[in-house]
């Protein structure tokens, strides 16, 4: 009598589990529609002017203004207002910024932009 060289089947304590069954009854309806909320102003008139708002209106004035008087109203080092100048006024927002040497020293204000006259 040949003996088999094959191991009976383990057994594992896991059970498979039937799928749930699904229901016949017909979906739920819809919620009906909201109406749409009123947009959201962005300013209100007690909202806080921020640092970048406050140098927009420095650059702003007809006069100009300079790094280190941007500096004493925002609190920030001078390389930050100069990073300021490049990667906001100039790059993001695409403002043609204007430097002006007056009585030894520079100011800085936005132009009118390049296409317009």
């Amino acid at each position: 009598m040949p003996t088999s060289n094959r191991k009976p089947p383990r057994k594992t304590a896991r059970k498979s589990r039937p799928a749930p069954k699904r229901s016949t009854k017909p979906a739920l309806k819809a919620p009906p529609p909201v109406a749409p909320k009123k947009p959201v102003t962005l300013k209100t008139p007690d909202a806080a002017v921020s640092k970048q708002d406050r140098v927009l209106d420095m650059l702003r004035a007809p006069s100009g203004t300079t790094i280190a008087t941007i500096m004493k109203a925002t609190e920030w080092q001078q390389h930050s207002v100069r990073g300021f100048f490049a990667g906001v006024v100039r790059k993001k927002l695409k403002l043609n910024l204007i430097s002006d040497k007056v009585g030894g020293e520079r100011r800085y204000r936005i132009g009118k932009p390049a296409g317009s006259r």
